[in-house]
């Protein structure tokens, strides 16, 4: 189903939506370091050989790691709004997003794989990702 995106109606936001990145984003750049720091590098970036193209995946381990922005991907911890301009465009497309996400993680784990997902926010306590993520690649 293609959905054609709605006229703009600010300049500044078609700036803003433009400069989003689906690949190396900060938070991914975070977490990537804070694997390095726990002692785990040696992964790999948006790996095409499995379902979903994980942000970052341990083949050998079959873990992936997802790192979702707290905006697109709808967190379940901040409970953003939706615009207030274009809302039925934007709960649509959430709702394609969140699907997808959902259809990724069950397609990894129906090949074995464990799914780890990082949101944006949790990152503003590294330190808690940190242990995080060592427990579960322990």
């Amino acid at each position: 189903m293609t959905i054609h995106n709605p006229e703009p109606t600010s300049t500044t936001t078609t700036k803003v939506m433009k400069a989003n990145k689906g690949k190396d984003t900060g938070p991914e750049k975070t977490v990537r370091r804070l694997l390095r720091e726990i002692g785990y590098p040696g992964y790999r970036l948006n790996w095409k050989k499995v379902p979903g193209r994980p942000d970052i995946a341990y083949p050998g381990r079959k873990i992936a790691i997802f790192v979702n922005g707290c905006f697109w991907h709808r967190c379940p911890h901040c409970n953003l709004p939706l615009p207030k301009s274009h809302t039925e465009f934007w709960r649509e497309k959430f709702e394609r997003n969140v699907a997808r996400d959902w259809e990724k993680t069950r397609a990894l784990e129906a090949l074995g794989w464990t799914v780890i997902t990082i949101w944006e926010c949790e990152l503003k306590d590294p330190e808690a990702v940190k242990g995080r993520l060592s427990v579960l690649l322990s």
